[in-house]
């Protein structure tokens, strides 16, 4: 579009000075007679732009000129750049969308603001995935992005994890949401909230029906909705447990996410006293692998289960010997 091109020859003659006009067409990809056109352009809107022909002339802004294109302050042009590493872009297929903004960005940034936008690129990193969560499947997104920017009802064929066949469902899509490295499709079904994990979805496709979404709620608010949901779910069991001081980092590492309230750590003890909540009995058996190191002081369920557990590998190897 001529606007994006006029705006990255601002953008190249704020970044380099003088730039021969050839290079410009090169670099834009158009013809010399169409920069020389956009520089006549740029100056008519009131941009102090100017060419010089000859050997060593080109395309130059006025000395002194320069505007803020973006207007972001210090603090929010590292923010824009930290935005970068945190992924989501690649599974939304905008890489190369996201290197291309950033650089014009970053070409329009005022001189200051720009070596701490550089440094916070390198030196900060985000990584969503948990610890030894293994490789994420394949997810592809395509379709479900088409439906939630063209406001059509999606058909998806789903397997719920705890069912060995697919279900068939038609929902009104709301959009998708990342978290902790998951993408999630947040959807109306029958004028309910639901959530579908994108990579458990077999298959979808775009109807020729408009979504009905409900009115005045947006992404946002039925998001909210599930994810209490899935944090406040009925059924959960509170754990107490003391570990190890030596093992406790590990500990924390491993089920820092489940704790529900910070550990009882008086700095003398050689055991921290740590509570942490779980779905169902059996999700507790992990922590068998800390031995002698862990002791669950409650509930007796949990136990139970473990000392269950335990008796059944000793036996095991018992019989093996």
């Amino acid at each position: 579009m001529k606007s994006d091109r006029l705006l990255s020859i601002l953008l190249l003659l704020q970044t380099h000075g003088r730039v021969p006009a050839h290079q410009l067409a090169e670099r834009l990809e158009v013809s010399v007679r169409t920069i020389y056109r956009d520089v006549e352009a740029l100056s008519a809107s009131g941009v102090p732009v100017y060419a010089e022909r000859g050997r060593h002339g080109g395309i130059e802004l006025l000395a002194g000129f320069r505007t803020d294109v973006t207007g972001l302050t210090a603090d929010e042009s590292r923010a824009l750049f930290i935005l970068a590493a945190q992924g989501a872009h690649a599974a939304l297929g905008l890489d190369d969308a996201l290197g291309s903004a950033l650089r014009k960005v970053m070409a329009a940034l005022p001189a200051p603001h720009r070596p701490a936008a550089e440094v916070t690129s390198r030196r900060i990193l985000v990584d969503a995935t948990r610890w030894k969560g293994g490789p994420l499947p394949a997810v592809d997104l395509d379709t479900l992005q088409d439906a939630v920017f063209a406001d059509r009802r999606l058909r998806l064929r789903y397997r719920h994890s705890d069912d060995t066949e697919d279900s068939t469902y038609t929902v009104d899509p709301y959009g998708l949401v990342s978290k902790a490295g998951v993408w999630y499709l947040v959807a109306d079904r029958r004028g309910g909230p639901r959530l579908f994990r994108a990579d458990r979805v077999r298959s979808a496709r775009l109807t020729e029906e408009p979504v009905k979404r409900r009115p005045g709620v947006e992404l946002a608010d039925a998001w909210e909705v599930l994810r209490r949901q899935v944090e406040e779910r009925p059924g959960g069991i509170d754990v107490t447990v003391r570990v190890r001081r030596e093992r406790f980092g590990l500990f924390l590492r491993l089920h820092g996410g489940a704790l529900t309230e910070p550990p009882e750590d008086d700095g003398v003890s050689p055991w921290v006293t740590a509570r942490l909540a779980i779905g169902v009995v059996g999700e507790a058996r992990p922590l068998l692998a800390f031995g002698d190191r862990l002791e669950v002081l409650s509930p007796p369920e949990v136990r139970e289960e473990l000392a269950s557990v335990a008796a059944s590998v000793t036996e095991l190897y018992q019989r093996g010997s």
